[in-house]
C-alpha cells in the first residue's frame, strides 16, 4: 500500500493510506481500543521510512519482510528493531463484537 499506491502510483495520500490501515479498520471491526495513538488506548506502533517502504512478498514467496519498516512495537514490546525482527511474539488475537461467547 505505502510503497506502491502512495509513493509510486500516487493514487492515495500517505495520511489516507495510514488511516485505511489503522483507525478505519479498527472502527469497521468495532475494536474500540486500537487504531489510534491516543492516551488510554493500546498503542501498536510502526515507524517506517516513507521513501523506502515497499512490500517484497510475491505469490511465489509470500513470507518476505518488507523494506523500510524501521521499528514495530506491539503491546509495548519492540518486535522490529532497525529493520530486524527481534523474535518477539507480543501480538494476540483481537476479537470484534461479532465473536460469539462460548
Amino acid at each position: 500500500m505505502l510503497g506502491r499506491y502512495v509513493r509510486e502510483l500516487k493514487v492515495i495520500t500517505l495520511p489516507d493510506a495510514v488511516k485505511k490501515m489503522t483507525s478505519m479498520n479498527a472502527d469497521k471491526l468495532g475494536i474500540k481500543d486500537r487504531g489510534r495513538l491516543t492516551e488510554g488506548l493500546a498503542a501498536d506502533v510502526t515507524v517506517f521510512d516513507q521513501d523506502r517502504v515497499i512490500d517484497r512478498a510475491t505469490f511465489e514467496q509470500p513470507h518476505q519482510f518488507p523494506v523500510g519498516i524501521k521499528y514495530v512495537i506491539v503491546n509495548g514490546v519492540v518486535t522490529v528493531d532497525n529493520e530486524q525482527h527481534t523474535g518477539a511474539l507480543a501480538g494476540r488475537v483481537l476479537y470484534g463484537p461479532g465473536k460469539r461467547a462460548k
